[in-house]
């Protein structure tokens, strides 16, 4: 018997060859391995499916942020290494080992603390040191960090797989901060070479890096955003040939004629100007989809794109379609192509006055994802 979860005629698509592309297209322009960053559920597209497409193209590296995502890959069946970003939390250092995950160590005490746990178990942790070279979110300040590195390179449990930082605004090509802060971690690295250690992994670009400046991809990338076919900033430039890997849809469920002067939803913010006709879409809030587009968002239906009338409510809200037609059933493209137009998750969240990378992992596992392509989820349904 079908899910009838699976039937609801609201839908997350994903294509997997788009996803394919977008990662070819990144190793073809970059030359150097790639990390592949699936954390947030995969930007919105889903964890596993994703890392599992990775896998699949033979990506070196995956990233998350927590422990927790790179047990859920680790428990999938994903073999790839997994560096796991965010800072590290004492007590959870054992299940990093257990699960063969890689860590971030940001500071003389993590690096205690990861030693500790590795020496308990007579195992060696694989750590990629991070440093700060101007995020101030976590990792030793590149300028301090010194003893830093001659401590992890002299650790009997701790094997230095690489060394890192994090771009603030690699979005903007014009930006002189990336610059600065490649200067400063190239310094910190420097050390290694001061001490006789071998020189670890350098990986410092992210999306922003990768679209705008080569002088920082060094010995491999962590692209996130931009696998998924969007791009991280308006003033990023699309120096890379992207397809879209997620499409938004639903259906209209009602439709109604209004008189002029009705309002529509909650609080009556908007009312009718004209005798109109209103359809009705069951996705809202409560699925991840912004209140913030109350009488801002469009959609498209048949081709055309309408506007979002009224608050969006937390499972549905409602289009204005003028004197035009609908019927139940007809498909409503909330991100996505239809006929000759298309709107973007990029669009969207310009709308409301946000990143795409909200609007996109703000979409929650109350929406079916359905995974299409050639690389090995064919027709999927998670």
């Amino acid at each position: 018997m079908s899910d009838p979860f699976h039937q609801r005629p609201t839908r997350i698509d994903v294509d997997l060859d788009a996803f394919a592309h977008n990662h070819a297209a990144i190793r073809a322009r970059v030359g150097v391995p790639v990390m592949g960053i699936v954390k947030a559920n995969g930007y919105g597209h889903g964890l596993v499916p994703m890392a599992g497409a990775l896998e699949r193209q033979g990506v070196e590296q995956i990233g998350v942020a927590f422990v927790e995502e790179g047990i859920a890959l680790r428990n999938a069946g994903i073999r790839t290494p997994i560096l796991v970003l965010g800072g590290i939390f004492g007590p959870q250092v054992a299940q990093y080992l257990d699960h063969d995950l890689e860590i971030t160590v940001s500071s003389l005490d993590k690096l205690r603390q990861v030693e500790v746990a590795a020496e308990a178990r007579g195992q060696r942790a694989v750590v990629h040191l991070k440093i700060d070279t101007g995020m101030e979110r976590i990792g030793v300040h590149s300028y301090s960090s010194a003893a830093f590195i001659e401590a992890a390179a002299a650790s009997r449990w701790c094997e230095i797989k690489g060394v890192y930082s994090h771009l603030a605004c690699a979005d903007d090509p014009t930006s002189p901060m990336t610059h600065l802060q490649l200067e400063c971690f190239l310094e910190a690295c420097a050390h290694f070479e001061r001490i006789g250690a071998p020189m670890p992994i350098r990986h410092l670009a992210n999306s922003g890096g990768v679209l705008h400046f080569p002088e920082t991809w060094l010995d491999m990338v962590r692209p996130g955003i931009i696998l998924y076919g969007v791009l991280p900033d308006p003033a990023s430039l699309g120096t890379i040939d992207l397809r879209p890997v997620m499409s938004l849809t639903s259906q209209v469920v009602y439709f109604k004629v209004i008189p002029e002067g009705a309002t529509v939803s909650y609080g009556a913010t908007w009312r009718s100007e004209r005798q109109t006709r209103i359809v009705t879409v069951p996705i809202g809030y409560g699925d991840g989809w912004p209140r913030a587009l109350s009488s801002t968002g469009e959609v498209l239906i048949r081709g055309r794109r309408y506007p979002v009338v009224g608050r969006v409510c937390m499972d549905q809200f409602m289009v204005d379609i003028g004197t035009d037609s609908a019927w139940n059933e007809d498909e409503v493209v909330l991100i996505g192509r239809q006929g000759g137009e298309a709107i973007s998750a990029e669009e969207v969240a310009a709308r409301i006055g946000t990143i795409p990378y909200e609007l996109l992992v703000g979409l929650n596992e109350r929406i079916p994802r359905h995974y299409q392509g050639k690389i090995g989820l064919h027709a999927a349904i998670i």
